[in-house]
């Protein structure tokens, strides 16, 4: 009779196991390109995209921090601009700087880049001040830091004596690669062809996202909190419920970027500098002489991607 009470113990102990919900990771969702990444340059259309993210991001209570371009709000319209900072920073979000041009380290002379990053973050800063904050984070853009040692150093050296730390990427989904044929599918109103479009890149998502949860295990023995780089576009303010659903059948949390930098892995060095502006999973390998399962990452769809290049093209 004490054998089957054991059993019996081990058993409801095992099924309760199985039965447990899997333990949430934290992901950290940031949007580049603030005020908005758009193939529209109708600000009217951007104050819509921005309402309706910052609702959805809201009423989930999902923090967020968004990086700036500042030259993005020159132009007649540029009050109105500012007022989309300021409208995430009354929703609770963060602000980050993301270059005043969205300039390549890789291309750009260090004390010219230098400069440009300084430019920046003119606006922002005088925002942040307003509410006792200042701006701590810059994302490369382009995530490329440079071909040679010494200018990445001399940089990072600058951001750090100007309170800034590099906001680091460890999961994306191409999201930019969606956003203007999806755009141009809204302005043409064109319901079926946007259906379409979101679909894909829900799609997409839903099958980019597993990997970079396995690469990570893969690479570094456990998963850490992500960092996830999305953009400011239509596209992700109406897909944000997929978007969202997605995150949580992958068992990930959102959380703030400076809950998700507090894990150790982003204590790994990236030591990193060439052409290629790669995440910090490729880049850890890279420190670590490890290899990610590259041969089965999802590639982006062929038709949004060729839909992306006529556009861009025809846009030139």
């Amino acid at each position: 009779m004490r054998t089957r009470s054991r059993l019996s113990l081990l058993l409801g102990l095992g099924l309760a196991l199985l039965s447990a919900p899997a333990r949430a990771e934290p992901v950290a969702l940031t949007f580049d390109d603030l005020p908005a990444l758009s193939f529209s340059p109708s600000t009217d259309y951007w104050e819509a995209s921005t309402k309706s993210l910052l609702a959805g991001l809201v009423r989930r209570r999902i923090p967020a921090t968004g990086f700036v371009t500042e030259s993005k709000l020159e132009g007649p319209d540029a009050a109105r601009r500012v007022r989309l900072l300021i409208d995430w920073l009354d929703a609770g979000m963060d602000l980050g700087n993301h270059g005043y041009s969205h300039e390549s380290l890789n291309k750009t002379p260090l004390d010219d880049y230098i400069a440009d990053t300084a430019r920046g973050e003119l606006v922002t800063r005088g925002l942040l001040a307003d509410r006792g904050r200042r701006p701590r984070w810059f994302r490369y853009p382009y995530l490329e830091t440079g071909t040679a040692p010494e200018v990445r150093a001399r940089f990072e050296g600058w951001l750090a004596a100007h309170g800034y730390r590099v906001a680091p990427v460890t999961m994306e989904n191409s999201d930019w690669l969606f956003a203007v044929p999806y755009d141009d599918a809204v302005m043409r109103g064109d319901a079926a062809a946007a259906a379409r479009i979101k679909r894909s890149y829900l799609d997409y998502t839903a099958a980019v996202t597993p990997w970079y949860r396995q690469a990570a295990l893969q690479l570094l023995g456990r998963r850490p909190a992500f960092v996830f780089l999305l953009h400011a576009t239509r596209l992700n303010a109406d897909s944000l419920n997929g978007l969202v659903a997605i995150l949580k059948a992958n068992h990930l949390h959102p959380v703030s970027l400076d809950r998700a930098m507090a894990d150790p892995a982003y204590r790994i060095p990236d030591t990193y500098v060439g052409p290629d502006g790669d995440e910090w999973l490729s880049r850890w390998a890279m420190t670590l002489g490890k290899e990610l399962p590259w041969a089965s990452f999802p590639s982006p769809p062929d038709d949004i991607a060729a839909e992306d290049r006529q556009l861009e093209g025809d846009s030139q």
